[in-house]
């Protein structure tokens, strides 16, 4: 295992203590792992709050920030935070207009953003829960009961982000998380393996020969295995069963996002979203925005995965308002 780390214990205080540094605009809470906006609680705002395992920067922390998320909870690798974590997140976004979980949908994420909401609710705290399952290479995982929350969820942080920046309500807010979810569908493959630093082995066993289609942002099997293909048929196998799942046709047109899982160079993500452009005008899906980069990650794998979300003019606007994170970045 040949990795930038010190300690395997101790990546993730390390990197929250390296991203503390970077981005002084932020205020990183070290002895809670928690990411909170500079500015936050920020009076009479509904506050975002996300989280999961560490190993998919940028997200979450990386979308800490005016227009997106006002707290993020690092887990351990591909470990859900705990609900301590998400409590103390959850009372210090809070505004006074109430809280937004957004919880990919990972068995030990809901159930320990659940617990939290009720403590919060507790102290008097107003939370409501918006649960990511976008994915449509499986309908059960190792992780979860049912699709698996990946790439829509960045999205949804933009977007539930924009409107509760412009001062809608808690219930407006979740709305439009809610639309977001139902109207994203995500597919991704893998290349090669990862290798988490405290197990110090690969996840799981690749032959250079094959490609695993339909796999999990932690390393979860996917659909099938099958011979390593041209980029041309691996971008068929991941949009053609989005496509397959829900209708993207129409005037308002489909944000197209190409995510790289951590170890794909942008040369090959940007060769995919030609690809994956080409067969979208084929099938009368127009795209108005796209998204090319590795946004949600799986430490070094080798890999991508697609996600269409389809847009009206709410959403399309809310997409353009401006954003400042370290992750995303656009409008200030």
């Amino acid at each position: 295992m040949k990795k930038l780390i010190n300690d395997p214990v101790d990546v993730v205080s390390e990197a929250l203590r390296g991203m503390a540094a970077a981005h002084p605009e932020l205020r990183v809470d070290l002895p809670e792992r928690i990411v909170f906006r500079g500015d936050a609680p920020v009076r009479g705002k509904v506050g975002l709050v996300s989280g999961g395992g560490s190993g998919h920067e940028p997200m979450h922390g990386g979308f800490v920030g005016p227009g997106m998320l006002d707290a993020a909870c690092a887990g351990e690798v591909f470990t859900s935070p705990v609900p301590d974590q998400m409590l103390a997140a959850t009372v210090g976004v809070d505004g006074g207009a109430g809280v937004l979980h957004i919880v990919k949908n990972y068995t030990g994420d809901v159930m320990n953003f659940e617990m939290a909401a009720e403590l919060a609710a507790a102290e008097g705290v107003e939370v409501v829960p918006v649960v990511t399952n976008d994915d449509v290479a499986v309908q059960d995982s190792l992780y979860t009961a049912g699709r698996r929350g990946v790439g829509v969820t960045v999205l949804l942080e933009k977007l539930a982000g924009a409107a509760a920046e412009e001062g809608r309500h808690l219930a407006a807010v979740a709305e439009v998380a809610r639309r977001v979810n139902e109207t994203g569908r995500s597919m991704g493959m893998a290349l090669t393996s990862c290798t988490v630093p405290s197990a110090g082995q690969p996840t799981f066993d690749l032959p250079e020969d094959e490609i695993e289609i339909g796999v999990g942002i932690h390393g979860e099997p996917g659909r099938r295995r099958v011979p390593a293909a041209p980029a041309r048929e691996v971008a068929e196998m991941l949009v053609e069963p989005i496509l397959a799942d829900l209708d993207f046709t129409g005037s308002d047109g489909v944000l197209a996002f190409v995510n790289g899982m951590g170890g794909t160079p942008l040369l090959e993500l940007y060769l995919m979203y030609g690809e994956v452009a080409s067969i979208l005008e084929k099938s009368g899906v127009r795209v108005a925005r796209s998204l090319v980069g590795p946004y949600i990650t799986s430490l070094e794998m080798a890999g991508c995965s697609v996600t269409l979300l389809r847009l009206d003019d709410e959403l399309l606007r809310l997409w353009d308002a401006p954003v400042r994170t370290p992750g995303l970045r656009w409008g200030v």
